[in-house]
């Protein structure tokens, strides 16, 4: 992890207790989370405090993944400058490693030329001031988090645990990530393209919230569920009913139930050996072909490439 001072601590905080909740969920180290600083030597941070390293820019030699925290450096954030010893080590470690930021580490990874051509996400009360800055990156100003062919970023607060998850879905699988999620008490996923803005995060009356129809479709992933049916058991028109499924959720009743559907069925070709054809009924998704192209457009692989890919390597995945 790299801390440009002065640092977001808060985003220092979520990867070391994210990635090391592997070996805590399962007994089997899984990271080495190590935090450097450009030369370093003790880091502020934006809460007043210092934050000791580990070492200085030099050990992003030895990086499988760098993670860049959020920083509120004033020629970063104003002028969209970056030190030149940090972003020539940023642009070496590129070569060879996973390139991650959370909040306004995007900045970093945007002055270090890492983002050029890409897309993107950042806090969204920076993005007018990143898109001046950058005009060269794709800014998605809705996403959670973007993974744009191994370089990840992501929005604000809470979307840095969920690219965290991300992290250890991709290189462990589903059922390690949720073992992780269990131990912290919060979503096993939330999709990186879900919005950042959920204006009603928890309702105000349970007699208004759209959470039973939620549970329901889960219950019957396999079901049909028309809109109409799930408005009329929640008491709501169909429009408000719409609604407020999005201000709770940031998405659409369709969009949520295809995200659900689609991470059940990454954990049936994970967990099991079922027929592609029965993991996609099973899931939701009536036939392989179906499967095929709901997983092709999301993830950018077919469910068998994603079986075999997770089986090779989960000899090396914390049992």
């Amino acid at each position: 992890m790299l801390a440009v001072p002065p640092v977001v601590p808060f985003d220092l905080s979520i990867p070391a207790q994210i990635l090391t909740g592997v070996e805590l969920a399962t007994g089997v180290s899984a990271y080495d989370v190590r935090t450097v600083t450009p030369d370093g030597k003790t880091a502020p941070t934006t809460a007043g405090y210092g934050i000791a390293p580990q070492g200085d820019i030099a050990l992003l030699r030895e990086a499988d993944t760098v993670i860049v925290a959020g920083s509120h450096a004033p020629g970063l954030r104003d002028r969209g400058e970056l030190e030149p010893r940090t972003a020539a080590a940023l642009r070496a470690a590129a070569r060879h490693a996973r390139m991650v930021s959370l909040c306004t580490g995007t900045f970093v990874l945007a002055a270090a030329g890492l983002l050029d051509g890409r897309r993107a996400a950042t806090h969204w009360l920076y993005a007018d001031r990143f898109r001046r800055l950058f005009p060269q990156v794709d800014l998605d100003v809705d996403a959670l988090f973007v993974d744009d062919n191994g370089v990840l970023t992501s929005a604000g607060g809470a979307a840095a645990i969920d690219l965290c998850l991300h992290l250890i879905r991709e290189d462990y699988g589903s059922a390690v990530t949720n073992r992780v999620a269990r131990l912290n008490v919060v979503a096993a996923m939330r999709d990186g393209g879900q919005t950042q803005f959920v204006d009603r995060p928890v309702a105000e009356d349970v007699g208004t919230s759209t959470a039973a129809a939620r549970a329901r479709m889960l219950a019957r992933l396999d079901g049909d569920h028309a809109l109409s049916e799930l408005a009329a058991e929640a008491h709501m028109s169909v429009r408000t009913f719409t609604r407020r499924f999005r201000q709770e959720t940031g998405l659409s009743p369709v969009g949520w139930l295809n995200q659900a559907r689609l991470d059940h069925a990454r954990h049936l070709l994970e967990a099991t050996e079922l027929p592609v054809d029965e993991v996609a009924r099973q899931a939701g998704f009536g036939t392989g072909a179906n499967l095929r192209k709901r997983m092709t457009a999301a993830l950018r692989t077919t469910p068998s490439t994603y079986r075999r890919g997770y089986r090779a390597r989960d000899h090396t995945a914390p049992a």
